[in-house]
């Protein structure tokens, strides 16, 4: 089997980081955390309560994207995390990888509110749930996608996603 990726995607504060690290604990997978990806001026941007715009995302996106590549390209599998709220970042992402999966953790504006108020110490802010949420275009039909919802427990939410990933052949424990 060739290298492959799955991002673990959705909103702010549905727990990508803490499910993505822990996922590819669970199985195995090298992590990486896309935030870590962002250009100096998207963290400047988000840290004063600006949102991002498209002409921002595309430079981080191309460095989600070969990340991907890079994965597949060296045989390895990775557990990568990167909001991708658009099918347009989702497709970019797509293009010259093969063995992506997107991972869609799917929880509603006031799980996601009551997550926000209880976080410290991230750059996203509370007044930009909204923006998140009018942005997202489900990735529901999409190919190679898994949605899990987020109303439950994390070790719920990461053994729901290991056993889908592997019955899509994604993965092994």
């Amino acid at each position: 089997m060739a290298g492959s990726s799955v991002i673990v995607m959705g909103v702010c504060a549905c727990g990508k980081s803490t499910i993505g690290e822990q996922l590819a604990k669970k199985l195995g997978r090298k992590f990486i955390d896309g935030d870590d990806l962002h250009p100096r001026a998207n963290i400047q941007k988000m840290s004063s309560g600006q949102p991002l715009n498209d002409e921002d995302r595309k430079p981080w996106l191309e460095r989600i994207r070969d990340a991907s590549y890079s994965l597949e390209s060296k045989n390895e599998h990775g557990i990568i995390v990167c909001s991708a709220l658009k099918k347009v970042y989702r497709d970019q992402i797509r293009e010259g990888n093969e063995n992506v999966t997107f991972l869609f953790l799917d929880g509603d504006k006031q799980l996601i509110l009551d997550r926000m108020s209880k976080r410290q110490g991230h750059f996203m802010k509370e007044n930009m749930v909204n923006s998140q949420f009018e942005t997202l275009e489900r990735p529901d039909a999409e190919p190679q996608t898994i949605v899990v919802s987020i109303d439950t427990t994390i070790e719920n939410i990461i053994e729901e996603a290991a056993q889908k990933l592997i019955a899509q052949n994604e993965a092994v424990l």
